[in-house]
């Protein structure tokens, strides 16, 4: 038994005519007689009674008519999803990313992804990298967006570098060090400083080396904060100073309420943020869709970051 059969068996029931029935499956009347036959031999059972040129169902077809319409209904269906999801309009996605680069980008990602796509489901993960990356080895996330080089050695994900990150020193606009050019660390450490996020030990070394610093980086920071809005709100409303990459500062810098501060020596930390995913895995093809509004939207913001009036360098 298939489910042409099936759709041979309710287009009779519903034309009431054999001729009627074999113009809608498009069959000649002998061969839709066959294919009901080899349904009547499959299912053990008389689906029709023969009168003169008509078929009457019999109460056994009457029986399974309401199965046999699910039946086709849900065939019907999984094609359809299944053509949804090769469109990106289907399936599931489980996706992360961490807080300041949310704030641009998580939102436009999911408006792009439902947008005409009623049937794709989508949980999201605002978390550090570490614990994006833990959430991805244990298969709760199919990707995230972040910084590529934690897995860049692991052979079981797969990157995809996307943005070189440049770094800088932010303040609220207003600040006392607003203006001031060639600022050093000791002008910076006398206002409290605020850490974006985590940070880790190569970070840190490279953070002590880069300024002639010695004992405990972190015990430096007021504030440790990985959330976005609300390392935003304490830097806007205090003389706090966050060194930060470019790209988390941009609603700010856009709006004039954010500058960059002239600290010699720059940052030289290294983040690229990219594509993080399970290397041989088949995701929904609404990844796919994800992964180009990624690119285009980092791609994009390569060019602001550089004109945004951006960190010293």
């Amino acid at each position: 038994m298939n489910t042409r059969q099936l759709r041979h068996l309710l287009a009779v029931i519903e034309t009431g005519s054999v001729s009627a029935a074999a113009d809608r499956v498009h069959l000649s009347q002998p061969a839709l007689s066959r294919s009901l036959r080899a349904l009547e031999d499959e299912l053990r059972a008389p689906l029709f009674d023969r009168l003169e040129r008509r078929l009457v169902p019999t109460p056994f077809a009457q029986a399974y008519l309401a199965r046999a319409r699910r039946i086709v209904f849900e065939e019907a269906e999984g094609a359809r999803e299944l053509s949804l999801m090769h469109s990106g309009r289907a399936g599931s996605l489980a996706l992360g990313m961490g807080s300041a680069l949310a704030r641009g980008l998580l939102g436009r990602l999911l408006v792009e992804l439902m947008a005409g796509a009623p049937g794709l489901r989508l949980r999201t993960l605002i978390e550090t990298t570490d614990r994006l990356l833990d959430a991805l080895r244990n298969e709760t996330l199919d990707f995230f967006v972040g910084d590529v080089r934690a897995a860049d050695t692991d052979s079981e994900l797969q990157v995809e570098p996307l943005y070189t990150c440049r770094f800088g020193w932010f303040a609220r606009q207003g600040h006392p060090l607003e203006g001031r050019r060639a600022l050093t660390i000791d002008d910076v450490l006398r206002h409290p400083l605020i850490a974006p996020g985590f940070i880790g030990p190569e970070d840190e070394r490279r953070f002590l080396r880069r300024y002639g610093l010695t004992g405990s980086m972190l015990d430096r920071f007021t504030l440790q904060c990985a959330d976005g809005g609300t390392v935003s709100q304490v830097m806007l409303a205090t003389d706090a100073v966050m060194p930060a990459i470019e790209l988390t500062m941009l609603e700010e810098l856009r709006a004039g309420s954010v500058i960059a501060l002239d600290v010699q020596p720059v940052l030289d930390a290294e983040l690229v943020l990219g594509i993080v995913q399970r290397a041989g895995r088949t995701l929904a093809p609404a990844a796919a869709r994800a992964f180009d509004f990624v690119r285009q939207y980092l791609v994009g913001l390569e060019a602001e970051a550089a004109s945004a009036g951006g960190a010293a360098r």
